[in-house]
């Protein structure tokens, strides 16, 4: 794993698979959490699969989920495809109330 973003206790790494986020998201981290992902989604090649692993996100937050609408937004647009989306028990119960459960890939809970 390669380290993207260590701060406030977050940590965005990439490994083989795609970006993979822990620690507690808020709105103070988000927008950092969010470029640095975003660029590493840029750097990818078109066609490239991904996985956005956000299991080690245990607190419940909305900005967690803004971030990753956003690293969505970016795989769009770069033309790299999201195989899957790895969320913790709290954030996979927000997604569902939200209704974003059904736009993304999700796997089980982390």
């Amino acid at each position: 794993m390669s380290r993207l973003l260590e701060r406030g206790g977050v940590r965005l790494e990439t490994g083989p698979q795609g970006l993979a986020v822990s620690g507690d998201v808020d709105f103070e981290i988000a927008a950092p959490l969010a470029e640095a992902g975003r660029a590493w989604l840029a750097d990818q090649a078109a066609g490239a699969r991904v996985v956005l692993d956000l299991g080690g996100v245990e607190q419940v937050s909305s900005a967690a989920l803004s971030v990753l609408l956003e690293w969505a937004r970016q795989a769009r647009a770069a033309g790299v495809e999201i195989d899957q989306v790895k969320l913790s028990t709290p954030l996979a119960r927000l997604t569902r109330v939200a209704g974003l459960d059904a736009l993304l890939p999700l796997a089980g809970e982390a």
